[in-house]
């Protein structure tokens, strides 16, 4: 059984730091990790992407420059750093998984997701 655990999120002012972080526990996966939120009365969104053959990120335009997505195998972690925080960001943070075999695009397990207020 695949399990994604997310912690980190809180409440941060403006300008500030948050990093979150992803436990995850399994058997098989596809190339992809990813973050993605949703802010209240939005659609969730991507934000950001890591590739397991290769290590190759990506980051929705929002947050270029100010957060970095990483994964430390060892302890089964995904951790996405957010630097200069904007009360834009303000969301629920999911990290999420491919099932091995899946589509670039699909992404088939989710965590319960972290809040992160960001107050101006």
């Amino acid at each position: 059984q695949v399990q994604l655990v997310e912690s980190g999120g809180g409440l941060v002012q403006a300008g500030g730091s948050l990093r979150l972080s992803c436990a995850v526990s399994g058997r098989i996966f596809g190339n992809y990790f990813g973050w993605f939120r949703q802010a209240p009365g939005k659609e969730r969104e991507f934000v950001s992407s890591f590739r397991r053959s290769g290590g190759d990120t990506a980051y929705a335009d929002p947050v270029k420059g100010r957060f970095s997505i990483s994964r430390d195998s060892a302890k089964n972690t995904l951790y996405l750093q957010m630097n200069s925080l904007k009360p834009e960001d303000t969301a629920v943070y999911y990290c999420a998984a491919q099932m091995y075999g899946a589509p670039n695009e699909r992404y088939d397990y989710w965590g319960q997701g972290t809040q992160v207020t960001v107050s101006s």
